[in-house]
C-alpha cells in the first residue's frame, strides 16, 4: 500500500513539472508573438525607414564657384564640367580583400592611375601610412575623389558597369576654366585653388563655417584667395538611394548649392594684353642685346609692369614674368609640374614681380629724394655741382657714363639724372645730423621721405602675400648685422683674400654702423633699400593726386548670382604725403622735362604733348648682377610702371615698351592721333559696373558701350 502512494505523489510531481514547462514555453510564445506584433505592426513603420536610412547616402553637391569678370564684363575666370571618378570607401570596403584589390586594380587601369596612387588618395589623413597633399582630408563617409578631368566615355563606361565596379562612382563637377579674352595670362592677378587642408576645414567647421567640406577647393593666391568666401558659393545635398553594391537607384531628396557671387575687377583685358606682351616683348630683347659692361647677353630674368589709376589706386592692369598656366590646377595638378612652380630654376613663377618682387630702385627714387631735401631746407633755386664724380673718403662715386653738366637745380637735376647731385644732398645730411654711425636714432630727412611716400611697408593691396620693401636705413642696419655677424665672423676667420673674405672681416667689426656711403647711396636708389613696381607706380601717382596714397584695388565689386549689387569696393586713403603742393608741382614739372628733354625723350619722341606723360628712368645696380631696368612714368590718369631684373639701362630696355602701353591706353595710331582706338573706351577706367542681364549675358558699363 505504502509503495502505492509514493508512486501515485511522483506521477503527480511529474504532471506538475510538465505543467510549469508547459507554462514557460507558452509564455516565451506569448511574449515573441507580442514582439513580433509591436515591430512589425505598432512600430513596423519606424523600423522600415531606419531599414531604407542605411541604404541612403549623403552627396554632397559642390556649388558652382562665382565669375571673375574685368571693368567691361568680360570673364576671366570662369567654370566648366568635368567627369571624376570617386570611389565610396564604405562600400568598397565590404568587399574581401582580394575582390577589393581587383576592383581597384581595373579601375586603375581604366582611369590611367595606378593602384598604388588609388589606394594612398582613399587613406584618411592622419591615418597610419597617409601622406600629405595626397590623403584624403574629408568626410570618411563621403565618395573620395580619385581621378579627374576623365573622358566622358569613360565616365559612360563606368555607369554602365556598376558590376564590375561596386563602390565606384562617375559624377560631373565644376572646375576653373580661364576664358582668357584678348589672350591675357593674369595667373598672379587671378590665382588659383586647391584642395581644402584638414586644419582649415577644423576651423571652418569650428567657426560655424558651412561652405566648406571634405572635397572643397579654396584660393590660395590672387583674387581668388582675397575674395574666396564670397566666390566659393554654399554647397548643396543630394540624398540617393543605393543597394549593396553601391548602385544608385534613385534620389529621395535634394538641397540645392547656391552659386558663388561674381568678383568684378578694376582690370581691363585689352590693357593686361598689351601689358603682358609688352613686358614679354622687352624681356626677350633684352636677352638678345649685349651688355656693353659684362659683354654677354642681358640675363633678363624676371620683370613686372603696372598700370595704376592715379584717382583712385585701382590696378588697370599688371603683369609678372616669368608666369605660369593657371589651368595646370584645374582637376589637380602633377608633383612635377608643381615642382616647376616652386623651382628657382624655372625663376619661381608662382612669385609675382610686382607685389611680391623687391628690386633697388635706382634713379627713380630721386623724384622722392627731391621732396625730402626740398621739405628740408634745400629749394628750388638750390644749384649744386653735376660733377663726373663725387669723392667720399678714398672712394669716388660716379656720375652714369661720368658725364658731367656744371651746377644744375633739381628740375635739371631730374632731367639728366645726375648722381653727383644727390650724392651732395645725402652727403650734407648725413654731416649735419649723423656723422656719428653707430647712433641709430640720428635724424635723417631722405629716409623720412621715403617712409612717408609708403615705401618699406605693404601699400595694403587686395592680392595675398605682398612684400614690404625695405628702407635701408641705420635701424634696418643694425638688425641686419644682428642677425648676420656670426656668419660672416665665422667667414671672416677663413683663410682668403677674395672681396667675400674681405667683407667678412669688415663686416665682423663694423658692419653695424651707417656710413656715409651708406647715406650717398640711399640718395640714388642704390644699396640695400628694395621696393616693389606696385609701390613704386602708387608714389608716382601721389606726384600727381595731391599727396594722396591709396590702398590699390583689383576688386570694384561683389555682385550675386542673379545680378544684383552686394557689396561696392570703394577707393581706400592709406595716407597723405605731407609735402607742399608747390613742391608736388615743381617735381611734377621736372619730370615732364625728362619725356621731352630728358633720359626719355629719345623714346617718347613726336608722343602726342596734350597727354602730358611725366616720367623717370633708372639703371638700378646690384653687386654681381646686371643693371635692373626701370621706367616709371605717369600723367593724369594713370601711372604706369615697368621693371626688367637683370636687364639694362631704363629707357634703353623698357621705354619702347612703356610708349606702347601709353598709346594702347589712348589709341594712339602710327600717325600719332589720339583716341583713334583706345583700349578703354573714352580713355579712362569706367565709373559704373557692367550690367548683368536676365539671360545671363553681360554687358560693359553704359557709359562705355560702343553702339
Amino acid at each position: 500500500m505504502a509503495a502505492v502512494l509514493i508512486r501515485r505523489e511522483a506521477s503527480e510531481k511529474s504532471r506538475l513539472r510538465l505543467l510549469v514547462v508547459q507554462a514557460l514555453v507558452l509564455a516565451l510564445f506569448v511574449t515573441l508573438f507580442a514582439r513580433l506584433w509591436y515591430m512589425q505592426v505598432l512600430t513596423g513603420e519606424g523600423y522600415q525607414a531606419a531599414a531604407a536610412e542605411q541604404s541612403v547616402r549623403e552627396v554632397v553637391v559642390q556649388p558652382a564657384r562665382g565669375l571673375v569678370v574685368d571693368d567691361m564684363g568680360r570673364p576671366l575666370v570662369a567654370n566648366r564640367s568635368s567627369w571624376v571618378v570617386s570611389v565610396d570607401r564604405t562600400l568598397i570596403g565590404k568587399l574581401d580583400e582580394e575582390r577589393r584589390q581587383q576592383v581597384l586594380t581595373r579601375l586603375g587601369k581604366v582611369v590611367d592611375v595606378s593602384y598604388d596612387a588609388i589606394t594612398a588618395r582613399m587613406l584618411l589623413c592622419g591615418q597610419e601610412g597617409s601622406e600629405a597633399g595626397t590623403c584624403w582630408n574629408g568626410s570618411p563617409y563621403q565618395p573620395v575623389p580619385v581621378a579627374r578631368d576623365v573622358e566622358q566615355r569613360v565616365a559612360v563606361r563606368l555607369l554602365e558597369s556598376t558590376e564590375d565596379f561596386p563602390g565606384v562612382l562617375a559624377q560631373q563637377e565644376n572646375v576653373r576654366a580661364y576664358p582668357s579674352p584678348y589672350g591675357i595670362n593674369a595667373a598672379h592677378l587671378l590665382g588659383y585653388l586647391s584642395p581644402i587642408t584638414g586644419g582649415e576645414l577644423e576651423e571652418a567647421e569650428a567657426d560655424g563655417d558651412t561652405s566648406v567640406n571634405g572635397a572643397s577647393v579654396v584660393g590660395r593666391s590672387g583674387v581668388e584667395k582675397s575674395y574666396d568666401a564670397f566666390l566659393r558659393g554654399e554647397p548643396g545635398y543630394t540624398r540617393v538611394t543605393v543597394d549593396s553594391l553601391g548602385r544608385v537607384l534613385g534620389e529621395s531628396g535634394e538641397v540645392e548649392a547656391t552659386p558663388g557671387d561674381t568678383l568684378v575687377t578694376s582690370i581691363d583685358a585689352q590693357v593686361q594684353s598689351v601689358v603682358e606682351k609688352q613686358l614679354a616683348e622687352t624681356i626677350s630683347t633684352a636677352r638678345g642685346t649685349v651688355d656693353t659692361v659684362t659683354g654677354r647677353p642681358y640675363v633678363a630674368d624676371s620683370g613686372a609692369a603696372v598700370v595704376l589709376d592715379v584717382k583712385t589706386g585701382r590696378i588697370v592692369g599688371m603683369a609678372s614674368q616669368p608666369t605660369y598656366d593657371p589651368e595646370v590646377w584645374s582637376g589637380g595638378i602633377s608633383q612635377k609640374e608643381l615642382s616647376r612652380l616652386y623651382s628657382e630654376e624655372a625663376g619661381t613663377p608662382l612669385l609675382s614681380r610686382a607685389t611680391q618682387g623687391q628690386f633697388a630702385p635706382g634713379s627713380t627714387w630721386k623724384s622722392f629724394m627731391s621732396a625730402g631735401a626740398l621739405m628740408n631746407g634745400y629749394s628750388t633755386a638750390t644749384s649744386l655741382a653735376c660733377s663726373s664724380g663725387f669723392q667720399v673718403g678714398n672712394r669716388t662715386f660716379k656720375n652714369m657714363e661720368s658725364s658731367s653738366h656744371g651746377y644744375i637745380g633739381f628740375a635739371k637735376a631730374l632731367e639728366v639724372s645726375c648722381n653727383t647731385f644727390f650724392y651732395r644732398i645725402g652727403y650734407d645730411f648725413w654731416q649735419r645730423f649723423g656723422s656719428d654711425s653707430s647712433d641709430v636714432d640720428a635724424k635723417d630727412p631722405l629716409v623720412s621721405m621715403a617712409k612717408k611716400f609708403g615705401f618699406g611697408k605693404p601699400t595694403g593691396v587686395d592680392l595675398p602675400s605682398e612684400a614690404s620693401g625695405r628702407i635701408a636705413d641705420r635701424k634696418w642696419k643694425l638688425a641686419y648685422y644682428e642677425q648676420m655677424k656670426d656668419y660672416y665672423c665665422e667667414l671672416g676667420e677663413e683663410s682668403g683674400t677674395d672681396f667675400q673674405h674681405r667683407f667678412a672681416r669688415e663686416f665682423c667689426v663694423e658692419g653695424y654702423k651707417y656710413r656715409v656711403s651708406d647715406a650717398v647711396n640711399f640718395s640714388i636708389g642704390q644699396g640695400d633699400t628694395t621696393v616693389t613696381p606696385l609701390q613704386l607706380a602708387r608714389a608716382y601717382g601721389a606726384l600727381v593726386n595731391g599727396g594722396v596714397l591709396y590702398e590699390p584695388r583689383v576688386a570694384k565689386a561683389i555682385v550675386s548670382p542673379d545680378g544684383e549689387l552686394r557689396r561696392e569696393i570703394k577707393p581706400k586713403v592709406q595716407a597723405k604725403v605731407p609735402v607742399e603742393q608747390d613742391i608736388l608741382d615743381y617735381i611734377d614739372d621736372a619730370l615732364r622735362t625728362v619725356t621731352t628733354d630728358g633720359t626719355m625723350a629719345w623714346r617718347m619722341e613726336g608722343f602726342p604733348g596734350q597727354l602730358e606723360v611725366r616720367s623717370k628712368t633708372g639703371s638700378a645696380e646690384v653687386y654681381g648682377k646686371q643693371s635692373t631696368s626701370w621706367v616709371a612714368s605717369y600723367n593724369d590718369d594713370y601711372a604706369v610702371v615697368m621693371m626688367v631684373s637683370q636687364g639694362g639701362t631704363g629707357s634703353g630696355t623698357s621705354g619702347p615698351a612703356i610708349r606702347k602701353i601709353w598709346e594702347a591706353l589712348y589709341g594712339v595710331d602710327e600717325d600719332r592721333v589720339v583716341k583713334a582706338d583706345a583700349a578703354i573706351p573714352g580713355s579712362t577706367p569706367p565709373k559704373g559696373l557692367p550690367t548683368f542681364a536676365e539671360d545671363g549675358s553681360i554687358l560693359p558699363p553704359a557709359s562705355t558701350r560702343r553702339d
